[in-house]
């Protein structure tokens, strides 16, 4: 079985979806302590550094190298920064890939990078990488084509290391129209669960910011892009549905109760195990529980890139 390092790995989104594809994590690293409660309270085999990876100064040999390094810039609710001096975590992903020399790579960040003023940011990793001594590939892969109850775009850049003379092709979409198979639906990710979980999901009250856009989906239709913040998550659809008032202004058709996915829910919409054990510790506020949810990587979405890595084990 070929194994991993992972870097910059949460709650273990990446880490489940490249267990799920056949590969063995014998290393993961964040610097939340509630991501790593998490995942060890979900894979406890693996050895997890919770530790600012610019302190970690060695890492294991692997076939396989994955990260989900943060880029602040990048993001749609970040800085609007096309800085390299916020958006230094590449560079440590690339030295773990120059210490490591694994047979390949995987990074998977917010789409937001293929923004024309970040392009020479994107550009700068692929170099990066490609100085480093791989065939290096890019692609923004929407999580709902590949089964996920979710509308979800992300970038993933793949490397092959070049002596394989071999080059990564991106999987094709296998749902929604078009496609061999129909869009997971948010009732299908959901079926099981309570219509009310208390004390599960912010209930706070719905701020000018909140409704200043539909943030509402469907039974029968995948769910708006799970966030890391609690405070902006979807609308459940029990909720009643948003009308638009004027440009940035919505509001309920009427007065039933409505509410945000809770913590549980986002796992399920993110293609999580039905499983997933949130561990309580010191660190389990709600808030957490959302933050570390809403920053993973999808894994079904990971396994797929994951399984298609030609067979250089």
């Amino acid at each position: 079985m070929p194994n991993v390092v992972s870097l910059f790995s949460g709650c273990g989104g990446s880490d489940a979806g490249v267990i799920g594809a056949g590969f063995d994590v014998i290393m993961a690293n964040d610097i939340i302590p509630y991501a790593k409660d998490v995942y060890f309270a979900n894979h406890p085999e693996t050895d997890y550094v919770l530790e600012d990876i610019r302190k970690i100064e060695h890492f294991p040999s692997s076939d396989l190298l994955i990260g989900c390094y943060p880029c602040q810039g990048f993001s749609q609710g970040g800085v609007r920064e096309a800085s390299r001096t916020i958006n230094y975590l590449y560079l440590e992903f690339a030295r773990a890939l120059r210490s490591i020399m694994p047979k390949a790579f995987i990074v998977e960040n917010v789409s937001g990078m293929i923004r024309s003023n970040f392009k020479h940011l994107l550009d700068d990793q692929i170099r990066t990488f490609s100085e480093a001594g791989y065939n290096v590939k890019v692609s923004v892969l929407n999580a709902a084509n590949f089964g996920v109850a979710q509308e979800r775009k992300r970038i993933f850049i793949v490397g092959i290391r070049k002596d394989f003379g071999v080059e990564f092709e991106f999987p094709q979409p296998t749902h929604g129209p078009g496609n061999e198979l129909e869009f997971t639906t948010i009732k299908e990710a959901l079926e099981g669960l309570p219509a009310w979980p208390a004390g599960e999901f912010y209930d706070r009250e719905f701020h000018w910011y909140y409704l200043s856009r539909d943030r509402r989906r469907g039974w029968d239709e995948p769910s708006k892009t799970i966030v890391s913040n609690a405070r902006h998550m979807p609308l459940h659809p029990i909720s009643p549905k948003l009308i638009k008032v004027e440009h940035n202004v919505w509001r309920f058709e009427n007065d039933s109760p409505a509410r945000r996915f809770s913590y549980k829910e986002a796992s399920r919409l993110q293609g999580f195990d039905k499983n997933l054990v949130f561990p309580e510790t010191k660190n389990s506020s709600l808030n957490n529980k959302y933050t570390v949810i809403g920053n993973a990587v999808p894994p079904p979405l990971f396994k797929v890139v994951a399984s298609a890595l030609p067979d250089i084990w």
